[in-house]
């Protein structure tokens, strides 16, 4: 039986979100050495490296905290600008794991982390320094560009509108981002909605038990103005999660 609700608070919760996190810090410094010389190859093996590590990350997920993933709709398999809710680290790990060649635009400072942050890169995350403004975003489509010029393509660039984690049932401004690439490069725009939240929260601890959905919603293609593309995402991205969100159990605040 599948269970939409997180599970009710246990004195467990930590001893297996503590539980967790230690298996994963192994497994990603072991993965991480192994994969190296693959990852040398290109981005292809590096992508296969990350995929076995995030089969890794969602498989404990489900066994040390019963925590499961449910896809809707079709995950994209071309380039594309995936603009995603985000609401806690479990979201990260199931785009990721949903989409073949991944690419985030991430703060440059996750580069810095040790093994992960190399394959980041290495599978072609583009780092962003948010206090650079426009040339910040100036350097992300020359990126996505010279991405696309290559044999193997962009892949899924995975961007948060937002730009940081919200609480479930919360929203945030939206910031240009995706409208801005996607007037620059003509690539279409996959929205996604989450309610991640609701069982993994933005902290990370406690962790409850139960079926996060991540939901791919209907595409934005090329041809409306920029305001006019992220006035569309907001609303499709919002009213998506929050039905979610209700699906979860959450009720709006004053409710």
């Amino acid at each position: 039986m599948t269970r939409r609700h997180p599970r009710p608070p246990s004195i467990l919760d930590w001893p297996r979100a503590m539980a967790y996190y230690l298996y994963i810090a192994l497994a990603t410094l072991v993965l991480g050495l192994w994969g190296l010389p693959q990852a040398l190859r290109g981005t292809e093996a590096a992508n296969r490296v990350a995929s076995l590590w995030l089969d890794q990350m969602l498989g404990a997920a489900r066994v040390i905290l019963g925590v499961r993933i449910e896809y809707r709709g079709t995950p994209p398999a071309g380039d594309c600008i995936v603009a995603s809710k985000h609401q806690s680290f479990l979201d990260i790990l199931a785009l990721a794991r949903a989409c073949p060649r991944r690419a985030f635009v991430m703060k440059r400072e996750v580069l810095r982390v040790p093994i992960m942050g190399w394959f980041a890169r290495k599978v072609g995350c583009i780092p962003i320094d948010r206090s650079r403004g426009k040339e910040a975003m100036k350097r992300i489509i020359a990126e996505v560009e010279a991405a696309r010029a290559r044999p193997e393509g962009l892949g899924q660039l995975i961007i948060y509108p937002e730009g940081t984690r919200t609480r479930p049932g919360h929203r945030l401004p939206y910031k240009h981002g995706a409208g801005t690439i996607q007037r620059a490069t003509g690539l279409t725009i996959q929205p996604v909605a989450v309610n991640c939240g609701m069982f993994w929260p933005k902290r990370g601890i406690p962790i409850r038990g139960g079926t996060a959905v991540v939901e791919f919603l209907e595409p934005i293609p090329v041809g409306h103005r920029s305001t006019q593309v992220m006035e569309l995402l907001e609303e499709r991205i919002e009213t998506a999660s929050a039905r979610l969100f209700a699906e979860a159990g959450g009720r709006a605040e004053g409710a």
